[in-house]
């Protein structure tokens, strides 16, 4: 497999000529194959794939598994209004028993 393009790049270029959002697996299939992974390596580079597209801002994830580009969606369509969102309230910490170790104190902690 010698190809001089990420397979973000191949991906970009996929969605570029479709105009519209595709399944992740459909897409993934598309880049396999214009990158001609071999099959020994597929399963690994499909999570790499599918990492790297959740991290390259020019792709939105959208609902069920579907990817496109972020440029072709409106705002509300890709942001999340995380003031929504409800945290879990933390249970306090309970303290550490630390009386059977050698922890530095004084001149020797750091």
């Amino acid at each position: 497999m010698s190809y001089n393009q990420t397979m973000t790049d191949v991906a970009y270029n996929c969605l570029a000529r479709k105009k519209k959002e595709v399944d992740f697996i459909k897409l993934w299939g598309e880049v396999a194959k214009i990158m001609q992974i071999p099959e020994e390596k597929l399963r690994r580079k499909k999570s790499q794939f599918y990492s790297e597209l959740m991290l390259d801002t020019r792709f939105a994830s959208l609902e069920n598994n579907k990817w496109d580009l972020r440029n072709r969606r409106k705002f509300e369509e890709v942001h999340i209004n995380t003031s929504e969102i409800e945290l879990e309230e933390d249970e306090p910490e309970e303290p550490i028993d630390d009386s059977g170790l050698d922890i530095p104190s004084g001149d020797d902690a750091y």
